[in-house]
């Protein structure tokens, strides 16, 4: 086995080189491929004249304050965002989690929104669900 010399002097085998190599590829790979957040379910329930409560169920591997799903947004059709939840901190031991949102604001006039999650990582694109406003009114 071929030998090298660290900076310290030591001798280090080629082998231990490629392990520690190998170990911090995969590091680096695992946020990568850890994935984009999803919706997986929403409960909207209008709560008065133009304002909803939303129950957002969201799973992603978290790993921790580098990558996590950090928020959920109800958009229009049309891509207005009619309102947000700022997730605070990861969810590495509770997936999928479910986290609310009262007192979002949508005109009547507005018969489908769309729930995205975003995480810290790949920001937006994970599965989304559309709701239809107007069966639940």
């Amino acid at each position: 086995m071929a030998l090298a010399r660290n900076g310290y002097g030591r001798d280090v085998s080629a082998l231990s080189i490629v392990v520690v190599c190998v170990a911090a590829i995969l590091a680096t790979l695992t946020q990568v491929f850890a994935g984009e957040a999803d919706v997986v379910s929403v409960d909207a329930r209008q709560q008065g004249a133009g304002t909803w409560r939303f129950a957002v169920a969201v799973r992603h591997d978290d790993e921790g304050w580098d990558h996590y799903a950090d928020r959920w947004i109800v958009t229009g059709p049309d891509g207005t965002v009619y309102g947000e939840r700022v997730l605070l901190h990861p969810h590495e031991n509770e997936q999928p989690f479910t986290r609310s949102q009262s007192g979002i604001a949508i005109p009547d006039t507005v018969s489908t929104v769309i729930v995205k999650a975003h995480d810290s990582l790949h920001e937006f694109g994970g599965a989304e669900i559309t709701v239809d406003l107007d069966a639940l009114r």
